[in-house]
């Protein structure tokens, strides 16, 4: 077998797994390259000089996934720190659990009900005159009732998307639990933790490979793909084609940064779902890493806001319109010679971190099989959009 270049584009979860999978099982170099000055994309990690606090420089990320292959794979670079995400809604009414359990429940209405009970109230509060939801004020007017989603949901989702809930699909709500027990952990996956040293230690570790080079502060440019024998890009799908088919709608958000003696709010994260509050939630980094002590302490307000060439993307919107430009965007890839497309930028798509991690692996077995073979590698690392 010839020996290969390949190049790969972000050096995110995604492209270090690739990278690294890559070359372990072939006889290949590559060249991971990012346009920031850091690896690890927007779970970036660093301690703060003034509190010696670990950082989660793009807001917080906390790792859970209930694929074992994914948490076994990260677990080789990097040790998890156990950590439950238990976040707190800030309201008029007071402060609440989420996401929606039996306590919040209790507590908002002033009742005691028992599981069962809650759940048939809750039946009583929805309205059953919505058949299938088609957007996610139904989805949720359906499931939770007008009060429970005025004061967790409004608010919140139209400072997070910038535009009324029922722009936005129901697939969002749903991905949202509602608990008939005491259960506060924001998540329900099988494994949950933080890494110790920070992703960015993890990141750096899984490049860490005599066949990987990694060249931060460098942007792509079409002129490379003459250098290698392959790209793999992870970068937003428009920016590849130069938005030929328009701009895809993302929603980014920015950060106030304080610090202060102490705990200044006894919890790492707290939301403000009401709209006289101009920010989504707070932040504070220093209880991401229970297993860490500080006398000082650092804590961000968070705000989202429309997406210009000069921010950085977080959450793909996947209006209608937007999906009309993305299966543009496809047919585009599809015919694209010589480069592949993977990654939640470079396929447009919501995706957690075991997501990107796990869809990484197994692309990456499907690029290692096709090199083998002598087949021509897949232009996208998932099927649909």
């Amino acid at each position: 077998m010839t020996k290969q270049q390949f190049l790969i584009v972000g050096a995110g979860f995604s492209g270090a797994i690739l990278a690294r999978k890559l070359a372990e099982c072939l006889p290949t170099q590559v060249t991971v390259i990012d346009e920031r000055d850091h690896i690890a994309g927007n779970c970036h990690t660093e301690r703060d000089s003034a509190t010696g606090v670990m950082i989660h420089q793009y807001g917080p990320h906390i790792f859970n996934t209930n694929r074992a292959d994914v948490w076994t794979y990260v677990n080789q670079f990097g040790e998890m720190g156990a950590y439950t995400n238990r976040v707190k809604a800030i309201t008029k009414r007071g402060v609440f659990s989420m996401p929606i359990n039996l306590l919040t429940i209790n507590q908002f209405f002033g009742k005691t009900f028992s599981p069962r009970e809650a759940e048939a109230f809750l039946r009583t509060r929805g309205d059953a005159s919505i058949g299938e939801p088609q957007n996610f004020e139904e989805q949720a007017l359906k499931m939770l009732g007008p009060e429970l989603y005025e004061a967790f949901f409004y608010g919140y989702t139209k400072k997070q998307w910038g535009c009324e809930p029922t722009a936005l699909p129901a697939s969002i709500l749903k991905r949202l639990p509602v608990r008939f027990n005491y259960d506060d952990n924001y998540y329900a996956a099988r494994y949950q933790g933080i890494p110790v040293d920070g992703y960015t230690r993890m990141i750096e570790n899984i490049l860490t490979h005599e066949r990987i080079t990694v060249e931060c502060g460098r942007s792509y440019e079409d002129s490379m793909r003459a250098e290698y024998d392959h790209v793999f890009y992870t970068g937003p799908l428009d920016r590849y084609f130069r938005g030929a088919a328009g701009r895809l709608g993302y929603r980014t958000v920015t950060f106030e940064r304080f610090e202060a003696d102490g705990d200044y709010q006894g919890n790492a994260v707290l939301n403000y779902p009401e709209m006289d509050v101009s920010y989504t939630r707070i932040h504070e980094h220093k209880h991401f890493a229970p297993w860490e002590s500080h006398e000082r302490t650092v804590y961000f307000r968070e705000y989202s806001k429309e997406t210009t060439d000069e921010d950085i993307p977080y959450y793909p919107k996947r209006l209608e319109d937007d999906m009309a430009k993305l299966l543009q965007y496809r047919e585009l890839a599809a015919a694209e010679s010589g480069v592949s497309f993977l990654g939640r930028l470079g396929t447009y798509r919501y995706m957690n971190m075991d997501q990107a991690i796990g869809e990484a692996m197994d692309f990456a077995a499907v690029v290692i099989e096709s090199v083998n073979a002598g087949r021509p590698l897949p232009a996208l690392s998932n099927t649909h959009p």
